[in-house]
């Protein structure tokens, strides 16, 4: 009981951490890995965080009027498909494949969140100029979209930040469409991943319930905070927090002989 209710609380300051700098993954997805099998802890960490997603929407579902409703649709099934793609090959790729990945996939979730002021442009809000792009650009788009849901399908962490800068493609001018955008997506791709993973029985229900009414509860608080707290503080204790899960990580799987990562 005592762990259940931590990873209560655990979920609960990742979905706070998710609305005000994003990075909650790299929060809970460590902590399962502790009690799970690899794929299985990143199932249930991907299905614990994934209430924040309508409620994000939902915040910014008005800015959503300054994007043209073919781009919405464009872009949607890109997402849904690279979601249930990673997904599946999340679920087909087994511990062992998985294993080698780990590091390397916080790492690069951790350097994203580090790399975000650079990223994510803090564009005019007032301008919502139509995007008008040539038929390239408009595959270049589309595909930069569908490789980022793949990553969102398979891991996620960071996942917030990858799209938004995919989606700068567009040239939409206004960062807030961009964010509600970028909600939209993710909330679609990340909750296919999640309907996928369930399928596949991946999901630890003992963790996963509580984990997914924790980051329910710490989404609306964060939502509620957003005004008030330091997010740059934040931003920079889960930089820190992932460099050093990246580092235990590195140093178990390269540093020790023989040794398997991994719950079991």
């Amino acid at each position: 009981m005592e762990t259940h209710i931590f990873f209560f609380i655990a979920a609960m300051i990742a979905g706070a951490i998710n609305a005000l700098a994003g990075g909650g993954g790299l929060i809970t997805f460590p902590l399962l890995a502790l009690v799970l099998p690899l794929v299985t802890a990143d199932a249930t960490s991907a299905f614990a965080l994934l209430t924040a997603y309508p409620a994000a929407v939902w915040r910014t579902r008005g800015e959503l009027t300054n994007v043209p409703r073919r781009w919405i649709w464009l872009l949607l099934i890109p997402s849904v498909l690279g979601g249930l793609l990673g997904a599946l090959l999340l679920s087909w790729s087994g511990d062992r494949n998985f294993v080698v990945l780990v590091p390397w996939l916080i790492l690069v979730a951790t350097l994203l969140l580090l790399l975000r002021p650079i990223l994510v442009s803090q564009g005019g809000s007032g301008d919502h100029r139509q995007p008008h792009l040539s038929p390239v650009l408009q595959a270049v788009a589309v595909i930069s979209v569908f490789l980022v849901a793949l990553y969102g399908g398979y891991f996620g962490a960071g996942i917030g930040i990858l799209m938004i800068s995919a989606l700068s493609l567009l040239g939409l001018g206004d960062i807030r469409s961009v964010v509600a955008l970028k909600n939209l997506l993710t909330g679609c791709l990340r909750g296919v991943a999640v309907v996928a993973l369930v399928a596949e029985g991946l999901v630890d229900w003992g963790y996963g319930l509580p984990m997914a009414v924790g980051g329910l509860v710490g989404g609306y608080l964060g939502g509620m905070a957003s005004h008030r707290a330091n997010r740059t503080v934040v931003r920079w204790i889960v930089i820190g927090v992932g460099f050093s899960v990246a580092a235990y990580y590195f140093w178990r799987l390269y540093g020790l002989p023989d040794l398997h990562l991994g719950g079991e």
